[in-house]
Order: structure tokens, then C-alpha cells, then sequence
């Protein structure tokens, strides 16, 4: 570790080491589109959606204002609602079981696996009924879940599959990216995900036609035409700007994917040797490392000691959505998913960005090393 890394400690993320490599093509194309006039729904949306696409291996993709309308809309268009149970992961941010409740639905919560922090199969199977209508597994941290036994479970029972990859656009399923392996796959385009813009934005990917065009519907106020509606929709529109700089992230995504697994790499090798745990990668597969998250009992001894010293990190996440106060009427209590209540009290993210150097992994490692 050098002095200046010491004394300067390690920031969280670096998005403005990001924003300057990339300023000078993303304010040509933001000036071509102040020349050309068109701000919403325009050419670079629609390339986007089809890059996208072709990138993600659905036939189709929907750009949305954000990640939590991407769930919101594909729950809508696929006729969830009142009445309905949804069963997801309560290891997640808000925004999943949020999304549920927004069109009226039931979240139930299933408990995780201990090693990738995903939906438990097992867990969802006992919890499906004859309200149950979708499940809806989140990519945690950038780790694919088990799809292949929970789109088993989804055929089983006639249940609808909805993908959150809000955390894990890249990640792959054996060779199948994320977000093209169920009825629908739902981006998040916030700062700080693998691919981010530099304000909000989200993405729904399907290869169901009829489903498409619900959702183009939807996302326009429930138009069918100029002035012309047969349903209340949402405001819900993917801006230009921000497209285009998601076409130049887009690009040059896989690189920083690679660079991300570097940094895992790196991390692995100097904690190996300490008795935490570090994040699994699945047998087949990609992690995507949206986050670098440890475990450890002593986890905030630890978090306040990089807190001290500068280090960046975040507790993601401090509590588990089945014990939020919002959804305290469903009747959960510590102790009913006990895999999640122990991740939720062990779990901290480190540092992790595609420009960040070896010595700054050290400079984490070390402050780590002196608990």
C-alpha cells in the first residue's frame, strides 16, 4: 500500500474517473441530439432497445424511466394484481417487494441460499399455492440465481417468471445472459450498477410480442394511439440523453465486466487467508460483481474500522424485507427465514469498479487484515 493510498483511504466507487474517459463521446452525441431535436422516444432509444436486446438474447427490449417501473410494468402487463401472491427474496433493495405491492399483489417472502445469497428453491416450492402467480428471483449482487430449478418450479405450477437484474446486466446462466430466461428481465440503469447512466433509467427485456406491445402501451400513459386510451398507464419513458450514454457503456460492457472479475480476483487471493467468507461464483456461469460482498460475525467491528481509516463500503442490506415495518401486517417474525436473518447481519460490500487498482485492493485488504 502506498502512503498516498493510506492517507487518501478508498472510495466506494469512482464514477467520475468513469465520466471523464467517456465525456468527450458522450457531449458529441448530446450535441448531435440538441441539433436534431428529438428528447423522447427518439433514435437513440430505439437503438438502444435493440442493442440491448441483442446484447441481453431476447427478441425485444423496453426502455423505462427506471428499474422499479421495469417490475412494476412487467407485473402490470402480465395481469398481476389484487389477489395475487408473488414470491421473492427478501435479500434485496426495497424497490422488489415494492413493485408488488404497487399493482396490488401479495409479496411472500422465501428464504435464500447461504452461499450465492439467491432463492432458495426449496423455500419457493413450499411456499407456492393456488394464489401463487409469479416468481420473481433477484440476481443478487450480480450472482445468477438457480434458474434452472426455478423456472422448473414455474412450469410445474403454471407460474409466471420475472427476472430483477437490476444489480446483474451481463451476468450469465451457464452461456445465457440474465433477463432472457423467464417471461421478462428487469434492468436498472442507477449510477452505480455494472451498466449505469448518469441519472435514471431501467429496461424490461421479453421475446413475447403480445407482452411488448402491453408494455409499449403502458410506459406511454396506456395510449394506443396519439390522444387515444384504453387503460390508465405510467409516465415512464427512457430520455435520449441517457440512452445514448447507455450505447457507449453498452459497448464497452464486457471489458468492464472483465475488469470487475479482476478485482474479485484480487480480492479473493488476500482474503483467502482470513476467516471471512468470500462472494461464490456460480459453477456455470458469470458474476457480473455489481458488488464485492463479505461475511463475517464481526461484521460491524469491521465496517466501522474502514469507516475510520476511509475505506468506502456499504451495508447492503441491515434488514430483511419480510421484518420492514411497511409489511409488518404479513406476519413474519425474526427467525422464520433464518438463512436471511443471519446473511443480513454478516454481510458487508467492499470497493469494487472497473478502474479500481490492485494497490487500492491492498490498501482494503490491509485495514482488513488489522481485524
Amino acid at each position: 500500500m502506498t502512503q498516498q493510498t493510506a492517507s487518501q483511504g478508498v472510495p466506494y466507487l469512482s464514477l467520475q474517473q468513469e465520466f471523464q474517459s467517456l465525456r468527450e463521446e458522450w457531449f458529441s452525441r448530446i450535441e448531435a441530439i440538441g441539433a436534431g431535436g428529438a428528447f423522447i422516444l427518439g433514435p437513440n432509444v430505439r437503438a438502444f432497445e435493440q442493442e440491448a436486446a441483442a446484447y441481453i438474447g431476447s427478441e425485444f427490449a423496453v426502455a423505462v424511466a427506471n428499474g422499479t417501473d421495469a417490475l412494476v410494468l412487467s407485473l402490470r402487463a402480465l395481469d398481476i394484481g389484487p389477489g395475487d401472491e408473488v414470491i421473492t427474496s427478501p435479500f434485496t433493495f426495497f424497490a422488489t417487494a415494492e413493485a408488488i405491492s404497487i399493482v396490488g399483489a401479495t409479496p411472500v417472502f422465501a428464504d435464500i441460499d447461504e452461499s450465492s445469497f439467491n432463492l432458495d428453491p426449496n423455500s419457493v416450492a413450499a411456499r407456492i399455492n393456488a394464489k401463487t402467480k409469479a416468481i420473481l428471483p433477484v440476481h443478487i449482487f450480480g450472482n445468477p440465481a438457480d434458474m434452472g430449478a426455478l423456472n422448473q418450479l414455474a412450469q410445474q405450477h403454471g407460474l409466471k417468471v420475472i427476472e430483477d437484474g437490476a444489480q446483474a446486466f451481463g451476468a450469465r446462466c451457464g452461456e445465457t445472459v440474465v433477463g432472457s430466461l423467464g417471461d421478462s428481465g428487469c434492468f436498472s440503469f442507477y449510477p452505480t450498477k455494472v451498466l449505469g447512466c448518469y441519472g435514471d433509467g431501467g429496461l424490461i427485456s421479453t421475446s413475447d410480442a403480445t407482452f411488448r406491445e402491453r408494455l409499449l402501451k403502458l410506459r406511454n400513459h396506456g395510449a394506443t394511439a396519439p390522444f387515444t386510451h384504453d387503460e390508465l398507464g405510467y409516465n415512464s419513458r427512457l430520455d435520449e440523453v441517457q440512452a445514448a450514454l447507455l450505447r457507449i457503456k453498452l459497448d464497452k460492457l464486457e471489458q468492464d465486466i472483465a475488469a470487475r472479475a479482476r478485482v474479485a480476483d484480487w480480492y479473493d487471493v488476500r482474503l483467502s487467508k482470513l476467516d471471512l467468507v468470500t462472494p461464490v461464483r456460480p459453477a456455470q456461469g458469470r458474476h457480473a460483481f455489481n458488488l464485492y460482498t463479505i461475511r463475517h460475525p464481526r461484521r460491524d467491528v469491521l465496517r466501522a474500522h474502514l469507516n475510520e481509516h476511509k475505506i468506502g463500503n456499504s451495508q447492503c442490506y441491515p434488514l430483511g424485507l419480510h421484518l420492514q415495518q411497511i409489511y409488518a401486517d404479513l406476519g413474519y417474525r425474526p427467525g422464520d427465514l433464518p438463512v436471511v436473518d443471519r446473511v443480513c447481519g454478516e454481510t458487508l460490500s467492499l470497493p469494487i469498479f472497473p478502474a479500481m487498482t490492485e494497490a487500492q485492493v491492498d490498501a482494503v485488504c490491509e485495514r482488513i487484515e488489522e481485524i
